[in-house]
Protein backbone atom coordinates (compact mmCIF):
# COMPACT_ATOMS: atom_id res chain seq x y z
CA UNK A 1 0.00 0.00 0.00
CA UNK A 2 1.42 3.72 -0.56
CA UNK A 3 2.45 4.89 2.16
CA UNK A 4 0.48 8.21 2.08
CA UNK A 5 -2.35 6.00 1.06
CA UNK A 6 -5.01 6.35 4.07
CA UNK A 7 -5.59 3.54 7.11
CA UNK A 8 -8.78 1.26 6.33
CA UNK A 9 -8.53 1.20 10.78
CA UNK A 10 -7.00 3.51 12.87
CA UNK A 11 -7.01 3.44 17.13
CA UNK A 12 -7.54 6.20 19.28
CA UNK A 13 -5.23 6.89 22.49
CA UNK A 14 -7.67 5.22 24.66
CA UNK A 15 -8.06 2.44 22.70
CA UNK A 16 -4.29 1.80 22.09
CA UNK A 17 -3.96 1.93 25.44
CA UNK A 18 -6.52 -0.82 26.22
CA UNK A 19 -5.28 -3.01 23.85
CA UNK A 20 -1.31 -2.56 25.17
CA UNK A 21 -2.98 -3.48 28.97
CA UNK A 22 -4.48 -6.87 27.06
CA UNK A 23 -1.66 -7.38 25.13
CA UNK A 24 0.73 -7.64 28.42
CA UNK A 25 -1.96 -9.62 30.59
CA UNK A 26 -3.22 -12.05 27.24
CA UNK A 27 0.19 -12.04 24.14
CA UNK A 28 -0.63 -11.46 20.45
CA UNK A 29 -4.43 -10.03 19.80
CA UNK A 30 -5.98 -9.86 17.09
CA UNK A 31 -9.46 -7.92 16.00
CA UNK A 32 -12.25 -9.16 14.08
CA UNK A 33 -15.82 -7.11 13.20
CA UNK A 34 -18.10 -9.48 11.97
CA UNK A 35 -21.40 -7.47 12.02
CA UNK A 36 -23.14 -10.40 13.57
CA UNK A 37 -26.52 -10.06 14.78
CA UNK A 38 -25.25 -9.81 18.37
CA UNK A 39 -21.90 -8.08 17.46
CA UNK A 40 -23.38 -4.57 16.96
CA UNK A 41 -20.25 -1.96 16.36
CA UNK A 42 -18.31 -3.84 19.13
CA UNK A 43 -15.09 -5.29 17.33
CA UNK A 44 -13.98 -8.42 19.25
CA UNK A 45 -10.53 -8.82 20.80
CA UNK A 46 -8.94 -12.22 21.10
CA UNK A 47 -5.78 -13.61 21.91
CA UNK A 48 -4.07 -14.93 18.28
CA UNK A 49 -4.60 -18.50 17.86
CA UNK A 50 -7.90 -18.62 19.46
CA UNK A 51 -10.02 -17.19 17.00
CA UNK A 52 -9.60 -19.19 13.47
CA UNK A 53 -9.73 -16.65 9.99
CA UNK A 54 -11.52 -17.46 7.16
CA UNK A 55 -11.19 -17.08 3.56
CA UNK A 56 -14.17 -14.55 4.09
CA UNK A 57 -12.48 -12.54 6.61
CA UNK A 58 -10.61 -9.18 5.41
CA UNK A 59 -7.36 -7.68 6.87
CA UNK A 60 -8.02 -4.02 7.27
CA UNK A 61 -4.97 -3.38 8.83
CA UNK A 62 -3.76 -3.10 12.04
CA UNK A 63 -4.04 -1.06 15.45
CA UNK A 64 -1.60 -1.28 18.29
CA UNK A 65 0.11 -4.19 16.43
CA UNK A 66 -2.77 -6.35 16.49
CA UNK A 67 -4.06 -7.47 12.96
CA UNK A 68 -7.92 -6.18 12.29
CA UNK A 69 -10.26 -8.02 10.28
CA UNK A 70 -13.49 -7.89 9.06
CA UNK A 71 -16.26 -10.30 7.48
CA UNK A 72 -16.50 -9.92 3.48
CA UNK A 73 -19.65 -8.91 3.88
CA UNK A 74 -19.27 -6.20 6.32
CA UNK A 75 -16.22 -4.77 4.52
CA UNK A 76 -18.32 -4.43 1.48
CA UNK A 77 -20.72 -2.66 3.61
CA UNK A 78 -17.90 -0.35 4.89
CA UNK A 79 -15.69 -0.31 2.36
CA UNK A 80 -16.04 3.49 1.71
CA UNK A 81 -15.43 4.18 5.41
CA UNK A 82 -12.53 4.38 7.97
CA UNK A 83 -13.03 2.39 10.82
CA UNK A 84 -12.02 4.06 14.56
CA UNK A 85 -11.70 1.73 17.14
CA UNK A 86 -12.43 3.79 20.57
CA UNK A 87 -13.49 2.82 24.14
CA UNK A 88 -16.09 3.45 26.02
CA UNK A 89 -17.14 3.10 29.67
CA UNK A 90 -18.98 -0.64 29.57
CA UNK A 91 -19.33 -4.13 29.48
CA UNK A 92 -17.04 -5.83 26.62
CA UNK A 93 -18.49 -8.80 24.45
CA UNK A 94 -18.71 -12.00 26.67
CA UNK A 95 -16.22 -13.55 24.06
CA UNK A 96 -13.73 -10.18 23.94
CA UNK A 97 -10.79 -9.66 26.20
CA UNK A 98 -11.84 -6.02 26.94
CA UNK A 99 -14.54 -8.05 29.24
CA UNK A 100 -14.74 -7.08 32.96
CA UNK A 101 -12.06 -4.13 32.55
CA UNK A 102 -15.01 -1.80 32.80
CA UNK A 103 -14.37 -1.14 28.98
CA UNK A 104 -15.66 -2.02 25.65
CA UNK A 105 -13.84 -1.07 22.36
CA UNK A 106 -16.26 0.14 20.12
CA UNK A 107 -16.63 1.12 16.04
CA UNK A 108 -16.84 4.32 14.91
CA UNK A 109 -16.36 5.22 11.10
CA UNK A 110 -15.82 8.73 9.09
CA UNK A 111 -16.52 8.60 5.17
CA UNK A 112 -13.30 9.00 3.35
CA UNK A 113 -13.25 11.48 1.19
CA UNK A 114 -13.14 11.22 -2.88
CA UNK A 115 -9.64 11.70 -3.18
CA UNK A 116 -8.83 9.49 0.00
CA UNK A 117 -11.04 6.32 -2.14
CA UNK A 118 -9.18 6.92 -5.61
CA UNK A 119 -6.02 6.64 -3.06
CA UNK A 120 -7.34 3.49 -1.80
CA UNK A 121 -8.64 2.29 -5.49
CA UNK A 122 -5.18 2.70 -7.35
CA UNK A 123 -3.11 -0.28 -8.42
CA UNK A 124 -0.86 0.53 -5.79
CA UNK A 125 -2.67 -0.05 -2.98
CA UNK A 126 -4.44 -3.60 -4.56
CA UNK A 127 -1.51 -5.47 -3.44
CA UNK A 128 -2.19 -4.75 -0.02
CA UNK A 129 -6.18 -5.62 -0.10
CA UNK A 130 -7.41 -7.02 -2.89
CA UNK A 131 -10.80 -6.13 -1.76
CA UNK A 132 -9.78 -2.84 -3.15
Amino acid sequence: MKEDCPARVVATPAALDLIDRLRREHGDLLFHQSGGCCDGSAPMCYPQGDFLIGDADVLLGEIGGAPFYIGAAQFDYWKHTQLVIDVVPGQGGMFSLENGSGLRFLTRSRIFSDSELAQLSSPASVGADPRH
